[in-house]
């Protein structure tokens, strides 16, 4: 099932087009993407058996919008993938490194990247979006507390980010557009196996991440167990969980976004989001 915002407005996709929840629900579910979570058990439930009753729309992938878009706390795991920790010259964590990204940088899965600077780097992450609220969730229990899987891009300035007596990672990481996500929410049930998906991300064509949320060094399960130990989790939050190595950080000399550049993110089973960097307004 893929679960969508589409023009702020709550939709099923399917191959043949779009269906508008609140009408295909007859207003047993509003319009509003961000208050489904509040009732995904029911909503998933529902959805699940409206099959091919309703007929769906033609729509324009370009007015979809991010699947979660306004989530009560973002969590953002750092050094989750052991390529990433080499490049960037640091070791194994023995627990998450968890920073936040501020909510206004959330945005659609196809919108322009506003470029402040020359020192904008790539990070394509799974997200994890929770559908049930918990605190102190066991691990073997976490993916019944996730709605479904979407794909993140982790924009990052490199020099804001670091600048300072200690790192500045969730400013840095804050500018608007940094944080798009989409194109839509795909359920648990549509993955093989949820903790081995691949993630691919290519900059003008040019393959510069690939790799396997099975390589995860702390998986889904075990970032849900970590934080709701801590954070009580309430529907709509996202994780972000980590990015593999291939950062333009990470190499040698480091290399950053320019004007003109095209972000395609990919992951298997999800889709594809797209960013085009052009100058900050």
């Amino acid at each position: 099932m893929r679960v969508a915002n589409l023009k702020g407005r709550l939709v099923l996709l399917g191959d043949a087009g779009s269906i508008d929840v609140e009408r295909a629900s007859r207003g047993r579910f509003g319009p509003d993407p961000a208050t489904v979570y509040q009732v995904w058990d029911e909503f998933h439930s529902w959805a699940l058996g409206l099959g091919d009753a309703m007929d769906a729309e033609d729509y324009d992938p370009a007015m979809l919008e991010a699947p979660s878009p306004r989530p009560r706390q973002i969590f953002a795991v750092g050094l989750n993938y052991a390529p990433h920790v080499n490049e960037a010259g640091f070791v194994l964590p023995e627990w998450p490194v968890v920073f936040t990204k501020f909510s206004s940088c959330i945005c659609g899965p196809y919108g322009d990247l506003e470029l402040p600077s020359d020192n904008v780097d790539w990070e394509i992450e799974l997200v994890a979006v929770v559908g049930r609220p918990g605190y102190r969730i066991q691990r073997s229990q976490a993916w019944s507390h996730i709605a479904g899987l979407t794909i993140g891009q982790d924009f990052s300035e490199r020099v804001v980010q670091s600048r300072g007596t200690a790192p500045q990672f969730s400013i840095g990481k804050s500018f608007p557009g940094f944080g798009p996500t989409g194109p839509w929410l795909t359920t648990l049930d549509e993955f093989e196996d949820p903790d081995d998906i691949e993630l691919r991300c290519e900059i003008n064509g040019r393959t510069v991440q690939h790799g396997r949320t099975s390589d995860l060094i702390f998986s889904v399960p075990v970032l849900v167990e970590w934080l709701s130990d801590k954070c009580r989790l309430f529907p709509g939050d996202i994780i972000f969980t980590g990015t593999p190595g291939g950062t333009g950080a990470g190499l040698d000399p480091p290399s950053y976004l320019r004007v003109g550049d095209e972000v395609v993110s990919t992951i298997t089973g999800i889709g594809t989001m797209r960013n085009r960097c052009v100058p900050r307004r």
